[in-house]
């Protein structure tokens, strides 16, 4: 510990330090009362709390600002207080005359608040204390006090190097002694050790191309928070790396945690990149598409449903397929709906009553009633039915992950799309309808066919549709007499074009990227 003269001690001087406080005036009564606790100030009373505090605040900034700053020679004024950074050991032991009280850093001043704004305390103390202080704030920090150099040394000259150290030619003293320069440090700061999305990526993590990754995403992330305008393209990109650089992460130490994170960072790469599309898919108005279904939750839903009655197709044929998946739309949470003769009315199909007949003898359908009474039934006295491959049960779970409110959304959206106007006026068959439904699901956000606008693939169609290869060129001219296509192209291979701006608002956007359960 460093020895310090007594005339040393005696040239400090205590810390400044004063409180102002807010109490109230009296019982029965909203007005308070600020005092100061420097003699010279007179307590003020105000009609309400918050003024109150506002004088308060005010008292204190006079003070502050009339002060000259915090002195470099002061004690900590928390040391007559017995601040634990100050006490020793025990309380009763006093420290000794030459022995400096612990001080750490300049000397501050810095202001203490109450958490419920009863007072408020000023005082100088060293930065150590403040820091430690719980709700103190440094408003000044005194200057370093100037270094003496003391004149005996340089009287004396240059020490002489020892006998047998290293001499120098090229310098010398006074006194022919050479000087030999001080030796170096060689300690090292350690390697910090980056930090992204709250994990710390060690600085012994290997390989280093993967640690230098992740830190490297870690302030890229950091820096992307600090922008004013978002970039949704760039934010995506660092999501798709993140996802990539959790992965490599997960397989060096097995970690689930890190892989169910690079999943997430994947899913938010995707979202960023289907809003950066639908930014980009904005009229020149600015306005954006408002469609029946909201959100990508909602599309994909529509997409599965698509998708499972093609993979379980109860007849052949696009007729068939088209009623079978507005008949799951009908059942598809509890396996039951309710039916009316106008539903199979307006679908275009060429003869309902023998399809109704066929999925009821097959199993796949059930009713009380005859196929005829279906048709008959009016919307006051529905026809109740039941499709029981949609029954959840025990051993069979429902093949849908929605629930009983989003079905009759998408139920609605798809009888919007069959019903349309255009498509009634120019008498589309049931096929050409279907192949309507299956193109709104197969869009990008500006009604582009195929993700991204790349196509949608001549097998995909086919298999979501049930029709025969060599009818797809009548049904896309069917689609095109309705203002339902333009611009199409239809190879042996893809089909290309893209959907009329009347019918976005019926779209289920693709995302960017298409997820592993609805493949093209």
């Amino acid at each position: 510990m460093t020895q310090v003269s007594p005339s040393e001690l005696d040239d400090r001087v205590l810390g400044r330090t004063w409180t102002v406080r807010l109490d109230a005036a009296g019982r029965g009564s909203a007005a308070v009362r600020v005092s100061c606790s420097r003699p010279a100030c007179v307590p003020e009373r105000l009609a309400t709390t918050a003024a109150g505090r506002t004088a308060a605040v005010a008292h204190l900034k006079a003070h502050l600002k009339a002060m000259a700053g915090p002195r470099a020679q002061a004690f900590c004024v928390c040391k007559a207080e017995y601040c634990h950074l100050h006490t020793p050991a025990r309380l009763d032991e006093r420290p000794e005359r030459g022995v400096p009280w612990r001080f750490g850093g300049p000397v501050v001043l810095a202001v203490v608040t109450d958490r419920e704004g009863r007072w408020w305390r000023a005082m100088e103390c060293c930065s150590r204390c403040a820091a430690a202080t719980p709700g103190a704030t440094t408003v000044a920090t005194a200057p370093p006090p100037p270094r003496v150099v003391s004149t005996v040394a340089d009287a004396a000259g240059p020490a002489a190097a020892p006998v047998g150290g290293p001499q120098f030619s090229d310098r010398s003293c006074a006194g022919g002694s050479p000087m030999v320069p001080a030796a170096r440090s060689t300690l090292q700061r350690p390697a910090r050790d980056g930090r992204i999305a709250g994990h710390a990526v060690p600085h012994r993590l290997r390989p280093l191309e993967l640690r230098d990754e992740l830190m490297e995403l870690g302030d890229r992330f950091r820096s992307y928070q600090q922008r004013t305008e978002p970039d949704l393209a760039l934010l995506a990109d660092l999501h798709a790396r993140k996802a990539a650089a959790f992965t490599g992460w997960a397989e060096v130490t097995g970690s689930q945690h890190l892989r169910r994170e690079a999943r997430r960072a994947e899913q938010a790469a995707q979202a960023a990149r289907l809003q950066q599309q639908q930014r980009a898919s904005r009229p020149a108005d600015g306005q954006a598409v408002a469609r029946v279904l909201a959100g990508s939750a909602m599309w994909e839903h529509a997409r599965s449903v698509l998708t499972h009655c093609a993979t379980h197709p109860p007849l052949s044929g696009p007729q068939a397929r088209l009623l079978a998946v507005m008949l799951t739309l009908r059942t598809a949470y509890t396996g039951t709906g309710n039916l009316v003769g106008q539903d199979l009315t307006t679908l275009g199909l060429s003869d309902p009553k023998r399809l109704v007949e066929e999925l009821a003898g097959c199993g796949w359908l059930a009713i009380p009633a005859s196929a005829d009474d279906l048709l008959a039934s009016r919307p006051e006295d529905p026809v109740p039915i039941t499709v029981p491959s949609l029954s959840p049960g025990g051993d069979h779970p429902s093949p849908f992950a929605f629930g009983k409110k989003t079905r009759p959304r998408l139920s609605g959206w798809a009888q919007k799309v069959v019903a349309d106007k255009e498509l009634r006026t120019t008498k589309a068959t049931a096929g050409a309808r279907l192949f309507a439904l299956v193109l709104a699901t197969q869009t990008s956000p500006d009604g582009h066919l195929g993700p991204c606008g790349h196509g949608i693939a001549r097998e995909r169609l086919v298999s979501l549709c049930g029709a025969d290869p060599s009818e797809l060129p009548g049904l896309l001219d069917q689609l095109t007499a309705a203002d339902w296509l333009t611009d199409h192209t239809l190879t042996d291979t893809r089909l290309t074009g893209r959907l009329s701006k009347r019918v976005l608002p019926l779209t289920c956007p693709l995302p960017a990227r298409i997820p592993e359960e609805h493949p093209v």
